[in-house]
């Protein structure tokens, strides 16, 4: 986010405390508008930002590179927000040959004035945002394609292996909800807290979060994964943050209580074998192969300390199984 995002993204009560205003664009697929169709969405995302990611992972998961377009939006401007500079993505956006996100959202709403955010999921029958809600769309991408997969893709086929398992799903969503207010929210409500006292909140909440899951862990129903033997959503939804955690929000956005590598054994131990993973419950490695390391450490870097100086450490950035 750019320093202007930031101002778009936060309002401050008399605590100064840190809160994310809400996605606009909430429209799901299937549905009357928006029916499941090959080749009609594309996905926008950046490789920095961790609620990007999750759509990433979930979109290379479920094997849906010919069926939703994913195109790279690479740079940030102080003034317009997210562009397409084509240092890593196209230099155009590459349906209507702009430079900047604003003008997909102006043109989805000429009067939008809210946040210009990634992921954004964009319709190109009706010229418009369906989404731009992460956890909104990673639940699209589990199962709204489904019939254009083969069988074992499928969700309705793989039982206990699927995404969201519905014996389980309560479970799921009553981690997924205190792991976002605490730890994906969280490290961003710490690094952006007006205050000493909002800071020393959600600094105490955060860790007291990450205690809490290395005691979730420990249950020998919890691991190797979060909910045992297969990966879900909820493990994809905590990955896109602690992956980040001891390379940027450690040292850029202050939450320097404990590193995951040093202090968190089981944590640290479920994050590697996720990154590491190439067997076929990862597609080969997609947790390894969407994290830029690079992208995330530059793009922090611009944000907390404004200078886009990069950190040389920790090295290395994931540590070996």
């Amino acid at each position: 986010m750019t320093a202007d995002q930031i101002s778009q993204a936060i309002t401050t009560n008399t605590q100064a405390h840190w809160n994310r205003m809400p996605s606009k664009f909430r429209n799901f697929i299937p549905s009357e508008s928006f029916p499941a169709e090959r080749g009609r969405y594309v996905l926008y995302v950046n490789y920095c930002c961790p609620w990007a990611h999750r759509t990433i992972i979930v979109h290379a998961l479920k094997g849906l590179e010919d069926i939703v377009e994913l195109v790279e939006v690479d740079a940030r401007d102080r003034t317009h927000g997210w562009w397409f500079s084509g240092r890593r993505g196209p230099d155009r956006d590459p349906l209507y040959g702009g430079r900047y996100m604003k003008e997909l959202y102006l043109r989805a709403d000429p009067q939008y004035n809210g946040r210009i955010t990634v992921p954004m999921l964009w319709d190109t029958k009706h010229e418009t945002i369906v989404n731009n809600e992460s956890s909104e769309i990673i639940r699209m991408f589990s199962e709204a394609f489904d019939d254009f997969l083969p069988p074992e893709k499928q969700e309705r086929n793989k039982g206990a292996a699927a995404l969201v398992p519905k014996h389980i799903q309560p479970q799921i969503d009553k981690l997924n909800a205190w792991v976002y207010d605490t730890i994906n929210n969280g490290v961003y409500k710490t690094g952006f807290a007006g205050s000493q006292s909002a800071y020393d909140e959600h600094v105490t909440r955060l860790f007291q979060s990450l205690d809490r899951l290395e005691l979730h862990l420990g249950d020998n129903t919890h691991n190797p994964y979060l909910f045992g033997e297969h990966i879900t959503e909820a493990d994809i939804r905590l990955y896109t943050t602690l992956i980040r955690f001891d390379v940027a929000y450690y040292t850029l956005f202050k939450c320097n209580i404990k590193m995951i590598r040093l202090d968190y054994p089981l944590i640290h131990a479920w994050l590697r074998r996720l990154y590491w993973n190439e067997g076929p419950e990862t597609a080969g490695g997609v947790f390894k192969h969407t994290t830029n390391f690079a992208e995330i450490k530059r793009g922090y870097s611009t944000v907390a300390a404004g200078n886009g100086v990069v950190p040389a450490g920790p090295m290395p950035y994931i540590l070996p199984l």
